[in-house]
């Protein structure tokens, strides 16, 4: 109805020339999900509570830093061996390699401290509103990582991933999974106690195309010798045994004269005295012995084991920055690692890739020249024709929510023809752009993609009774060229001109 004007004067009206738009939304944000030094800005308590953050520095702001793992050092005779004894989270290490791989804004849940155990009811939190069901409260993560998974008993694990399928593919359907391989840095041997096979029966058979999985672990760097000091020596009396003996050795062998011997000993003895100057010596064994080198240097390696899931989440952020999410994140090189903790052939992979079941578990292989390159990207649901990729499905996800938000200021708008044509613009000018960016394929708009509304196409006059305005959308979304067959054969020469 127009406006009526009572008193004389100039008026002006002001009329929009163009129609709502769609606007992508983002499609590599993951939420780690994990246990964390602090979670608190300020004086606000940040446990359980989604927090978007979009450097590591902002993480050590909020959450603090990197767990202290402590180990054990065992000897027996001249031989000695070292094992992880307490605290080895894997979110912050994961986030580490997120960032090292070319990730960007995410999202962190602590659902509690080093001191805490790590257990599947806070991962879950589906007692409690953290974890994953506080995901819940937030629109923008678009991926799901929960690193600290493998750290728990097999079923446990398992426990933890199916919810994480369960939570993409049924309670959000707006979010992928990355998986880690429990154990997965161990070798395939084939048998009942096979890693990947495990794995496979740990996944579940529910949305598994809305979820991936990496094998095998990495061997990373992010983890520096210099972190590390005899306060991470858990069983600190053994450890001395093996330095003492070490010097004894090496003055009795005339490597090492009697007085220095003593000076030495003198410096490892400070290691039990509390109120020692932890730095000094520590300088001073590093100078002097080979041995607490070695230590130090294994437990850096036995950290640097990481699983997949934080590097492969930064490789996802990566691609989708400078190409897209329609491209399939795969042959792309992994950063700050040195290789996977299981070098796979070509041939081994065939079962990785292929499996009876569909349940693909995506290979990360070195190559000589190239590094280290992630070698696969399909969804555990391999055997389906439609969601076989991943990048197919992530593609979906981003177009069906970037349509479902630009539709929603057309909710109870006249579901009449005016809509109908309005809404169909829209729609059509976004997919439009997808086709020119290369999400879609076809030689023409009509082949990419269709947009159908009105009645008596996608609507019945009972339809519009019941108030639904109903949408069709068709897309042929890209998908990559997996297997490059090149054909040759012999031709007769041909004749001299």
């Amino acid at each position: 109805m127009a406006k009526q004007y009572a008193t004389p004067g100039v008026y002006i009206e002001e009329k929009s020339a163009f129609s709502n738009s769609v606007v992508a939304v983002g499609t590599a944000i993951p939420a780690f999900i994990g246990h964390t030094e602090k979670a608190a800005a300020g004086k606000r308590d940040l446990t359980n509570t989604p927090m978007r953050i979009t450097s590591l520095v902002e993480y050590l702001s909020y959450f603090g830093g990197a767990p202290k793992t402590t180990f054990n050092v065992d000897a027996e005779g001249d031989n000695y061996t070292v094992s992880v004894d307490g605290g080895n989270y894997m979110l912050f290490r994961s986030l580490q390699m997120f960032y090292a791989n070319g990730g960007g804004t995410c999202y962190i849940v602590s659902v509690g401290g080093y001191n805490d155990d790590v257990s599947p009811k806070t991962l879950v939190g589906a007692e409690n509103g953290g974890g994953i069901t506080a995901l819940l409260k937030e629109q923008e993560p678009t991926l799901v990582v929960v690193p600290d998974a493998i750290s728990l008993e097999e079923g446990d694990c398992a426990t933890v991933q199916q919810a994480m399928l369960k939570h993409c593919g049924a309670d959000t359907r707006s979010r992928f999974a990355i998986l880690d391989v429990w154990n997965g840095n161990e070798s395939r041997s084939m048998l009942d106690d096979d890693v990947v096979t495990r794995a496979r029966e740990a996944y579940g058979n529910n949305f598994l195309d809305f979820g991936a999985a990496y094998y095998p672990w990495l061997k990373a760097t992010v983890v520096q010798a210099d972190e590390f000091d005899y306060t991470n020596v858990a069983n600190l009396e053994g450890f001395v045994e093996l330095l003492n003996k070490e010097v004894d050795d090496n003055v009795a062998a005339g490597f090492v004269k009697a007085e220095k011997g003593e000076l030495i000993k003198a410096e490892i003895a400070k290691m039990a005295d509390a109120d020692a100057n932890v730095t000094a010596v520590h300088n001073i064994m590093k100078a002097v012995s080979p041995v607490y080198n070695d230590v130090l240097g294994q437990m850096r390696d036995m950290l640097n084991v990481l699983p997949p899931s934080g590097a492969v989440a930064g490789l996802y952020s990566l691609v989708d920055s400078t190409v897209g999410v329609f491209k399939a994140p795969a042959n792309v090189s992994v950063s700050s690692v040195t290789g996977p903790t299981v070098n796979i052939s070509a041939t081994e992979q065939e079962d990785l890739n292929l499996p009876l079941s569909g349940k693909a578990i995506n290979a990360i292989r070195p190559f000589v020249g190239k590094g280290t390159l992630v070698w696969g990207a399909r969804t555990l649901d391999g055997n389906s024709q439609d969601w076989r990729y991943i990048n197919v499905r992530r593609t979906m996800i981003m177009l069906e929510q970037s349509v479902k938000f630009a539709c929603e200021p057309f909710v109870f708008r006249p579901n009449d023809a005016n809509t109908w044509i309005a809404v169909k613009s829209m729609i059509g000018s976004f997919l439009r752009s997808q086709w020119q960016a290369g999400a879609l394929v076809g030689a023409t708009e009509d082949q990419a993609f269709q947009v159908e509304v009105g009645l008596g196409t996608t609507m019945t006059p009972q339809d519009i009774l019941d108030g639904y305005m109903k949408v069709s959308v068709k897309v042929a979304i890209s998908r990559p060229a997996e297997f490059i067959v090149i054909t040759f054969q012999q031709k007769m020469p041909g004749a001299a001109e």
